[in-house]
This record gives structure tokens, sequence and C-alpha cells, in this order.
């Protein structure tokens, strides 16, 4: 067991986060539209360029402390345990960094044996969120995971007797995939106790290889009804089981909600590490170049392959209603006086209106929330209250 985990709570922990992208993966998902490569022959010039970003952008953070350091990708846990050292070194180097940090790496089932779990658990790191996305072997075929079932279930049976705080992810919607094995699925992480899971729709990204197999009739297209029906399955039966559906894709037991997350959702500051991460300070955006090559030419130059934009206040008020509108703490009415003026609380209450009649939102006291009913359209619905 990780004896030394994070401090957790469901609120916020004050302190700012720093997200790591490894883009390396040993197969491509079928799903997938992230930044990553199969291949790792770059692997040791991109980690010294990751270390080099770190130092060269130390001054973004000269006056915050680091409450949250997530490695993502890509696979990071196509990593070494010495790699993953390495960064967090760098990290500490060149920051402040609190005394109990939530320092999360994203893992595949194949990546974590028995040894590699082991040795994770003797390191700093002290989250695993771990894509197991479904525990029958056709879907995982169908997305073409690197890993099978079995491997999944051992994996979590290793994981839980190493670490405490773990998060898994789950995929509903698949083609194939009927209501009683997805409610197999979620059943089976409940008899695992894990305390954090992550669950999304399976989507049809444009470009990506399930775009094509669908388009040329070889895998069955998403069915939105399925999709909305497990969705509901996965509220009712997490939540049953003590879980607070806290984000529109997460759900957490009391003690165990994402940390880095909630501060991305509360409009916290962020700075992204690697090609294609993203960064945020509440008044501007920025992102860096999608590309191993161009990012590890460009770091090795001292120079920081990224672009920005500045949001403007309109960018503001819709960032934070698409982003308050999905969590539980929801839109506070007050917050948008205050920050925005009272022509932009007037508008909202005008535009909820409709949703409002609909029970598809509701006022909690100051807050606009989206019901039940609501929930599966919920992007959708802070789409129509946006300023543009």
């Amino acid at each position: 067991m990780n004896l030394n985990p994070q401090t957790n709570s469901t609120e916020y922990v004050e302190g700012v986060g720093i997200y790591i992208h490894i883009p390396f993966c040993k197969q491509a998902c079928f799903y997938c539209d992230f930044h990553f490569s199969t291949s790792l022959k770059k692997k040791d010039e991109l980690i010294d360029a990751l270390i080099t970003e770190l130092e060269l952008r130390k001054s973004e953070f000269k006056n915050d402390t680091v409450a949250t350091i997530y490695f993502g990708g890509g696979t990071p846990s196509v990593l070494s345990l010495a790699e993953i050292e390495k960064i967090l070194t760098a990290v500490y180097t060149h920051y402040k960094v609190t005394a109990n940090p939530e320092i999360t790496l994203e893992a595949n089932p194949d990546d974590l044996s028995e040894s590699k779990i082991l040795e994770l658990s003797k390191s700093k790191i002290n989250r695993l969120s771990i894509g197991v996305q479904s525990f029958f072997e056709a879907d995982l075929k169908l997305m073409n995971r690197a890993h099978n079932a079995a491997e999944a279930k051992t994996c979590l049976t290793l994981a839980t007797q190493y670490f405490d705080n773990i998060s898994v992810d789950l995929i509903y919607g698949i083609p194939g995939a009927s209501h009683e094995q997805w409610q197999e699925n979620i059943q089976t992480l409940l008899d695992f106790n894990i305390p954090h899971i992550s669950s999304y729709a399976l989507t049809v990204e444009p470009k990506t290889a399930l775009d094509t197999l669908i388009k040329k009739g070889k895998i069955e297209d998403v069915n939105e009804a399925q999709a909305e029906t497990q969705f509901h399955m996965l509220i009712s039966q997490l939540t049953t089981n003590g879980f607070q559906h806290y984000e529109l894709s997460n759900f957490g037991k009391p003690g165990y909600f994402s940390i880095n997350n909630s501060a991305y959702w509360k409009g916290k500051k962020y700075i992204g590490i690697g090609p294609s991460a993203h960064s945020f300070t509440g008044e501007s955006r920025s992102w860096n170049v999608s590309n191993n090559s161009k990012y590890i030419k460009a770091i090795q130059s001292n120079t920081l392959p990224s672009e920005i934009e500045y949001l403007s206040v309109n960018d503001k008020y819709n960032e934070y209603v698409m982003t308050g509108l999905r969590t539980i703490w929801g839109v506070s009415i007050q917050t948008i006086e205050t920050q925005f003026g009272s022509d932009f609380k007037s508008y909202l209450l005008a535009q909820s209106d409709k949703y409002l009649k609909a029970e598809m939102l509701y006022l909690e006291g100051d807050n606009l929330k989206v019901s039940n009913k609501g929930k599966f359209l919920s992007d959708g619905i802070a789409s129509h209250l946006f300023k543009i």
C-alpha cells in the first residue's frame, strides 16, 4: 500500500497545477485524437526537453505553490520509474511544491506489472489513473486497446494492494456492448472497491481510425440513445454505492475527488509541459506545438513552441458557465454579477429560463445547476447560455 498518500478532500486545495504530456503509446487506440507517437525513438530527447521546458517556465509560478502534478498522454506508464523521477526532480528543483501534492500517473493495464506497481508505490506517485475502458474482450478489440480483459483484472488486483488512491476509466456507448455488459463493467469496479471512476461516451472524432472504419462499414456507428441510457445507468449504479457525481464524467467517493481536475473546473492556473500541452492563467490560454520533433528542436534552442490566446470578457464568462455546469458546484449567479456585471447576470437568467421550465436546470440557492434530466445534454445546454 502507498503509505504516504496526498491529503485529499472534496474541495479544491490551494495551489497551482503542472500537467506533463508524455506523447508515446505502444499502439494507437482507434478512437483517440490526442497527440502521441507509437515510436519511442525520440524518448530520451523528449524527456530532456520536458525538463528544459520546466526550467524555462519556472518564473510563471514564482509566486505560486504547486499542489498537483499530473502525468498524462499518451501513455506515461511506458516510462521507467527512473525517467519519471528525473522529471519530478526537475519540478521539485524549479518550483515550490506543497508538502503533500497529488501526483497522478496515467497508466495502461499492460504496463502495470507487479514489479512496476511496487516501484511506483515507493515513489512520489500517489495516485494512479488506469485506462481499463472495458472488461470485455470484444470491446477492447474494437477500440484496439493494447491490453486484454484478464490483464485489466490482474492489474487492479495488484494495484489495489499497493495504492489507496486509484481512478479507473470506462467507456460507454460502445457499439455492440449490451446494457447488461455495461452494468457488469461498473460492478467489476465496485467489486475492486475503486474509489474514483471517470467515464466517457465513445465519441467518433474526425480523422481517427474509428471514424474511417465506421465510414467503411467495418464497425457499427455509435448510438446516442444507447450511450444516454448507459450514462444514466452509470449515475444510478455509482450514486447508489456511495459515489458523488461531482463532474459530468467523474465520480468519486468522499475524499477521492481528483484535486488536479477539480482545479481545472474551478478556473485555477496550470501550466502544460510537453508537445500539445495546454496552459491557463485565467487571462490567457496557450498551447504547445503538437509535433515531437518541432517541440524538441524549439526547446533545444531555449524557445517555447507555443501559441497564446488572450481571453475576452465573453470568453471568460463562457468558460465559467461551461465548466460550472459540468460540476456539482454549478454556476454562482453572484459570481457572474461580481466578475462580469449585471448585464451578464440578466442574460444568463434569461437564457436559462426555458431550461429551468423544462427541469433540465434548477436553482439551488445562488447556484445554477444541471438536473439529472439535463446532464447528458449539459455541454449543449451550456452552449446556449454563451455570450457570442
